[in-house]
């Protein structure tokens, strides 16, 4: 994400094991009931009750019709998850839209809905380790929420469309799920729109059918991916797809009232990937490209796994390789909870300063002392934003970028490099929390950096020098 929205790991089932065992466990049902209730919630430190404990989703099959002209959304959710207890009942996260009924491996389930909590018993307790299939049928005119720091997200309606946008909690707006970025999953998702318009998502498309009226597209994105970081985009675009010099496919859609004025940053690219790879190691995914919408369609740019969404009126070169640097650091090795935030938005801060560098001829300790200048950034430590309103403030880019030049400093290019390429490789598809990036660095460089994390990544006065 950048800068404009707040003002601006663990492998995947390690880390939800983790969050889950800190809840307590129900009491059982009477009638010999094996089972006990997954929790409504996995503890996040700033959303609570966002996820679900007791299953790991291993992918979503989506299929969505939307209708502009009324704002109508029609959905069938088949989620295929492993329980990861014993279960008599389990939740998913669904914000506004009703549910039309569900079933847990063909069998009807009963559904208790309490806010954005919907609670699904099945028929027969699910066994500790059994893979199961959900479907969900739902329906209705999906909500835009307003984050704790005022930002709106979830699903919202532009001049022909909509754009679907999930940080942090804006995805239960337009599908249910496990809605915690440590329960990653791949996904189908299969929309039919009205004939003349495209809808554009993750990953890669098959083919698109038009019949009686109304286009019919999926696409595919094969490896896991945080719910938040999922898109939908519904409008008239001109889509067009090149490919890197390694052959990686790029597929840009833009809202044809801003194509030509796109034009020039968009064809760089494949070059911008290119120079990413070089710096961060392999990308991590089997696509990339861009969404382009009209100015006014969101307050800020977001990383959108393998498809980052940008408004035009803040397409530029710096935003650009901000959001893609976020395919390596975010989307791929992505937070444990939304405490960890610094290490998706200081990571792609950074890439902002080495491409500048790079460039456009500004070092990097340059962006570095002007960043140590700002008084935004010394409002809170990035490692411990004080409430859910500023995980997106200003500490988490400028001062996460920070600690990161400090640490350049500290062990030196060549071993700084090899660091990052590292940290992107060993915990790719996976998550990570602070802790384990602060423990990785030290294992790897067999230094004690206790300091610099205590003044740069946790303390809470300025130093008296950049």
């Amino acid at each position: 994400m950048t800068h404009g929205k707040g003002r601006r790991r663990r492998p995947v089932r390690a880390s939800l094991a983790a969050l889950t065992a800190l809840l307590p466990a129900a009491a059982g049902c009477a009638g010999g009931v094996t089972g006990t209730p997954g929790a409504a919630g996995v503890r996040d430190p700033y959303f609570p009750r966002l996820g679900n404990g007791g299953y790991d989703v291993r992918h979503y099959a989506l299929t969505v019709a939307y209708d502009p002209a009324t704002g109508r959304l029609d959905g069938t959710a088949e989620i295929t998850a492993r329980a990861t207890r014993a279960l008599s009942a389990f939740n998913l996260d669904l914000a506004g839209l009703t549910v039309r009924g569900a079933t847990v491996d063909g069998d009807r389930a009963s559904v208790r809905r309490a806010g954005h909590e919907v609670t699904l018993r099945p028929r027969t307790d699910l066994d500790d380790g059994a893979v199961f299939r959900t479907v969900v049928r739902y329906s209705g005119v999906p909500r835009t929420i307003t984050d704790p720091d005022g930002s709106e997200e979830g699903w919202l309606r532009t001049a022909d469309g909509a754009v679907a946008l999930g940080e942090p909690t804006g995805s239960m707006a337009w599908f249910p799920g496990n809605h915690h970025p440590s329960d990653k999953a791949t996904y189908t998702v299969t929309v039919t729109v009205p004939a003349g318009l495209q809808a554009v998502a993750n990953g890669l498309p098959g083919r698109a059918v038009t019949r009686e009226g109304r286009t019919t597209t999926t696409w595919r994105t094969a490896e896991p991916m945080a719910s938040y970081l999922a898109t939908l985009a519904v409008g008239r675009f001109d889509v067009t797809t090149t490919r890197t010099p390694a052959g990686l496919p790029v597929l840009t859609a833009t809202d044809r009232t801003v194509t030509r004025r796109s034009a020039d940053l968009l064809a760089r690219l494949p070059g911008m990937l290119d120079w990413l790879t070089e710096r961060f190691g392999p990308y991590p995914f089997s696509s990339a490209g861009v969404i382009v919408e009209r100015p006014g369609d969101s307050s800020y740019a977001l990383e959108t796994q393998t498809r980052p969404v940008i408004p035009q009126d803040l397409l530029t070169a710096g935003t650009l390789v901000h959001e893609l640097a976020h395919q390596w650091y975010g989307n791929s090795v992505s937070p444990a909870s939304w405490r960890d935030m610094w290490l998706n938005e200081g990571f792609a801060q950074y890439a902002e300063w080495l491409y500048a560098e790079d460039f456009g001829g500004r070092p990097v300790q340059r962006s570095h002392e002007a960043a140590f200048a700002a008084p935004a950034n010394w409002e809170f430590p990035p490692a411990a934003p004080p409430t859910a309103a500023d995980v997106s403030g200003a500490p988490v880019y400028g001062r996460g970028a920070m600690v990161l030049h400090k640490l350049r400093q500290a062990v030196g290019d060549d071993v700084f490099f090899d660091l990052l390429r590292g940290w992107a490789a060993g915990r790719r598809h996976g998550n990570a929390s602070t802790a384990d990036f602060t423990a990785y660095v030290e294992e790897r460089t067999g230094e004690d950096l206790t300091g610099l994390w205590d003044t740069w990544l946790y303390g809470r006065g300025r130093p008296d020098a950049p």
